[in-house]
């Protein structure tokens, strides 16, 4: 099986202008909408096909801080403190950083802040940023291999796979007070699968998406 990996919103633009996909898997449901929108690759009615809105599973947004999180980051006002270096993936390109600044938002809002004082809070945030890396996997190298950043957000599936990785001694995850669920779509790209013959093939794997073992 050969894969592509990437930030979200690249990986759909590159589907769209000829990457031959047989199945994609998204941050975000926008993302196979362009799909839909610009290559026509699949029907619009491609959420219905598959149980739960084609999101076979779900995460939220988490923190990974340094081992005995030595800047006491306990929730979202912590990432707009002085001389906290936040690393969070671009929202622009990004579902995770999407996601991030979503769940950011979300937390201020529920504390009555006005929209003006929530970009604000936003700003702060990010002014904290050292690194602004395109997609998920490169904000986890710059944390967890290059040694940059106090707090590292993103999501909670991906925080369980680095605790349970060779460098998990050095991390530890806080959950913050509030986050936001995300539920990443699959579909089968039907242009692709038709043209090739393997819309048995890759409905299998989408089923087995769905079962206990997956």
């Amino acid at each position: 099986m050969r894969q592509s990996h990437g930030a979200s919103s690249a990986q759909a633009l590159s589907v769209t202008q000829g990457l031959q996909a047989n199945v994609v898997t998204m941050n975000q449901p926008n993302d196979v909408d362009l799909l839909v929108e610009r290559g026509q690759l699949m029907p619009t009615n491609w959420r219905t096909r598959l149980p739960d809105a084609s999101a076979p599973y779900t995460t939220t947004m988490v923190f990974l801080v340094r081992r005995g999180n030595p800047k006491q980051i306990k929730d979202w006002n912590d990432l707009a403190r002085p001389g906290v270096q936040v690393v969070i993936a671009n929202p622009k390109t990004s579902g995770n950083g999407r996601y991030a600044y979503l769940a950011a938002w979300g937390y201020k809002k529920q504390q009555g802040a006005s929209d003006k004082d929530a970009q604000n809070f936003e700003q702060a945030i990010f002014k904290n940023v050292p690194v602004l890396d395109a997609g998920g996997r490169g904000v986890t190298t710059t944390f967890t291999q290059r040694d940059i950043g106090d707090v590292f957000v993103t999501f909670k599936n991906e925080v369980g796979l680095m605790a349970v990785g060779p460098g998990a001694k050095d991390f530890e995850a806080v959950y913050p007070s509030v986050s936001l669920l995300a539920e990443p779509p699959v579909s089968i790209v039907d242009k692709v699968v038709d043209k090739r013959g393997t819309r048995k093939e890759v409905q299998t794997y989408l089923d087995y998406l769905y079962t206990p073992a997956a």
